[in-house]
């Protein structure tokens, strides 16, 4: 009988030299490189360029691939009418899957999967993203869309159409440390979607659209937003009960552990140790936090995080990188249904990769099924049934 592996957990799919991970120790590596040398001394668009070359570029090389994502910030001519059509109770995750699928219409070779199409399709996909979620939150809200400026970065020109303003550096930085952050993390559930359907042959559209529609799962990417729905009910709570948020927050942890509920923002599939990706950006969320008037937020988090610690620390159960993330996103004025799609447009790149790796000598995905049903049953008829 064959061995039947449900979730796949352990099975090794596929080779790739996007990113390493060895959740006993807690380590994280784009291309080799410690994801926390990464967070401190590189960009998003550095880290494009590693994921997809897998070395680091020159300054000419960066420059390069600044200008070509730069040139893609504006949308095709007529997806603008096509985005502002849509219902403004739509939720930015359906949104999103549905225009990067519609993006493919405006490909005058969308079906091209050669290494050079694939990377022109890539950068599209990377290059209009922020525009179209930026776009669909300012429509929804009945603000005028603010068209992008190629002079900005992909992180300031994203919280730029976002908010109709240019951001702080320091807004633009903790932005840009999160894109690097979410960019790659091995063969995750939407990672291996878009492999799947590459491995058919298909165009990078709908790969990056079934990855798009994987992630939407509050089993993958939707962890975040339930870090700031749980921060929102402890505040609730404390201001129905009259305390101070700190003071509710020891009782609330301490029930859903009774419960045995989760505490989102904790536990990885993979980790057995804090994630790496939380480490620097814990420290980055203060410095944000407080930079915005949002350091209570903060503390709430922390001593969350000192609770769990002391209650399930021993169980291998650490902060992951939706924890602080989710503080981040909520400091530079994100609402709660944009972050799931922040986590989408930088993951963009990382499932760019895996197509680009998927495509160099490709075998089509066609694992097999135990059947588990009966056999050798008579049909019968309609009148009989």
């Amino acid at each position: 009988m064959p061995l039947v592996v449900k979730g796949l957990e352990g099975i090794v799919a596929s080779e790739t030299k996007s990113s390493f991970i060895d959740g006993e120790k807690g380590i994280l590596e784009y291309a080799g490189i410690a994801i926390d040398d990464l967070a401190r001394n590189s960009t998003f668009e550095e880290t494009v360029y590693l994921l997809w070359n897998k070395r680091l570029p020159n300054k000419a090389e960066l420059d390069e691939l600044s200008t070509m994502l730069r040139d893609r910030y504006e949308l095709p001519p007529g997806m603008e009418q096509r985005l502002v059509a849509l219902p403004t109770s739509a939720q930015p995750m359906h949104m999103l899957r549905t225009m990067v699928s519609a993006l493919s219409m405006h490909d005058l070779e969308p079906n091209k999967i050669d290494a050079v199409s694939a990377r022109r399709k890539a950068l599209n996909i990377l290059g209009h993203t922020p525009t179209l979620i930026a776009y669909f939150d300012r429509y929804r809200r009945g603000l005028p869309l603010v068209h992008p400026r190629k002079d900005l970065s992909f992180a300031a020109n994203f919280l730029y159409m976002l908010n109709g303003k240019e951001p702080t550096p320091a807004m633009t930085r903790a932005f840009d440390i999160c894109m690097i952050l979410h960019a790659d993390h091995g063969l995750n559930n939407s990672t291996f979607a878009a492999r799947v359907i590459i491995s058919t042959l298909s165009d990078m559209y709908s790969a990056i659209t079934g990855a798009i529609g994987s992630l939407r799962g509050p089993l993958h990417g939707g962890a975040n937003e339930g870090v700031m729905e749980m921060l929102t009910e402890i505040e609730k709570l404390a201001a129905e009960q009259h305390k101070n948020p700190m003071d509710v927050i020891e009782p609330y942890i301490l029930d859903r552990l009774k419960r045995k509920e989760l505490v989102m923002g904790f536990g990885h599939r993979v980790y057995k140790t804090i994630d790496p990706r939380a480490t620097f950006l814990k420290t980055f969320s203060k410095q944000i936090a407080a930079d915005t008037g949002n350091l209570k937020l903060y503390e709430m988090s922390s001593k969350i995080e000192e609770i769990m610690a002391r209650e399930v620390g021993a169980k291998g159960i650490f902060p992951n990188v939706d924890f602080y993330s989710a503080t981040t996103y909520h400091s530079i004025g994100l609402k709660l249904d944009l972050f799931t799609p922040m986590f989408a447009m930088s993951r963009v790149s990382g499932w760019a990769a895996h197509c680009l790796e998927q495509l160099d000598g490709n075998r089509l995905f066609r694992p097999a099924a135990e059947y588990t049903g009966a056999h050798n049953v008579p049909y019968t008829a309609i009148g009989n049934r």
